[in-house]
């Protein structure tokens, strides 16, 4: 198989690329390895793939790098990773949210439909859960409360990528993701930030009274489910919750951390941000059933295998 991973060479998608390419399957990676974070550490991750997956380097936002890509390569399935992150900087830069998250999705999926491509993995979020009292989220919930551009953007993608499944017989898997963390996560996140802080005996930033609450969920187990969704075959289109389906306060995450380093946190409190979501918790029995997805890593597990990953690199 040819896998289309974009935003390959990120966190999620570098290791997606490495699961792929150790069942021997070919890979194309197309990321922009624009400066929302260090983009060195992307590209430390593209250079760890390089050997074995073809790396380009563009923005799927670019019409005619994508034409000259599907029309060099034929793809069995495109896996759509790429996309501007951040509900705090979505506020800010609400333009370029909809120019990356929805219109760079239509590029994809109009050369999906125009190359006949069979297939695409659509990486969207928890928030498009928005202001829901229901919990656990579920995938018939209304989405009707979003409360950030982020969100709206990629809302609206599931909603095309809706429209090209039914009109031209791609399949497509919406994939809605619920705070993944783990080794080579974006160093912006709450854990990656608690932990440096922590460890360098710098004040770390709590949004809040720290009752907010978040579905983290294991960068393994992501993998488990993202490759589940692309083995899944039966239905033309699907939305799909991949969660931890345990939510943790704010402030039993920091004590988390604060004991697998063995070092007390020095807190600074904040008001809470505009935009973010007060708890997510993700019902994942559809993909339990439909994928077979049953994530194994708890929370502490998870933080102390990232604790051990970081302190073991060098930068």
């Amino acid at each position: 198989m040819h896998y289309l991973i974009t935003g390959g060479a990120g966190f999620i998608g570098s290791h997606l690329a490495e699961s792929l390419l150790q069942e021997r399957h070919e890979v194309t990676i197309l990321d922009d390895f624009n400066d929302f974070y260090a983009p060195s550490l992307k590209r430390a991750n593209a250079a760890a793939l390089q050997e074995n997956a073809t790396i380009i380097e563009g923005d799927f936002c670019d019409n005619g790098l994508i034409s000259s890509m599907f029309n060099e390569k034929c793809f069995d399935c495109v896996v759509h990773l790429g996309a501007r992150a951040g509900v705090r900087s979505s506020i800010k830069n609400p333009s370029l949210y909809l120019r990356t998250n929805l219109d760079g999705t239509h590029n994809l999926l109009a050369a999906c439909e125009k190359h006949n491509v069979p297939d695409m993995v659509f990486a969207s979020s928890s928030s498009v859960y928005g202001v829901n009292s229901s919990l656990p989220f579920r995938e018939d919930n209304i989405t009707e409360g979003v409360v950030s551009p982020y969100a709206a953007s990629k809302a609206a993608a599931e909603q095309l990528c809706s429209s090209y499944a039914y009109l031209h017989g791609i399949r497509i898997r919406c994939l809605r993701l619920f705070t993944v963390y783990g080794p080579r996560q974006r160093p912006d996140l709450a854990i990656a930030k608690f932990v440096d802080s922590i460890r360098r005996g710098l004040p770390i930033e709590q949004y809040g009274d720290g009752s907010s609450a978040r579905d983290y969920t294991y960068i393994d187990d992501i993998i488990e489910g993202i490759r589940s969704a692309i083995s899944f075959k039966p239905a033309p289109f699907e939305i799909i919750n991949l969660g931890g389906s345990q939510s943790t306060k704010l402030i039993e995450l920091i004590k988390i951390i604060e004991e697998e380093l063995a070092t007390k946190a020095d807190i600074t409190i904040k008001p809470e941000s505009q935009g973010d979501i007060l708890v997510t918790l993700a019902d994942i029995s559809k993909a339990a059933d439909l994928l077979g997805y049953h994530p194994v890593t708890n929370l502490r597990e998870g933080i102390r295998k990232y604790i051990r990953w970081i302190t073991s690199e060098e930068y």
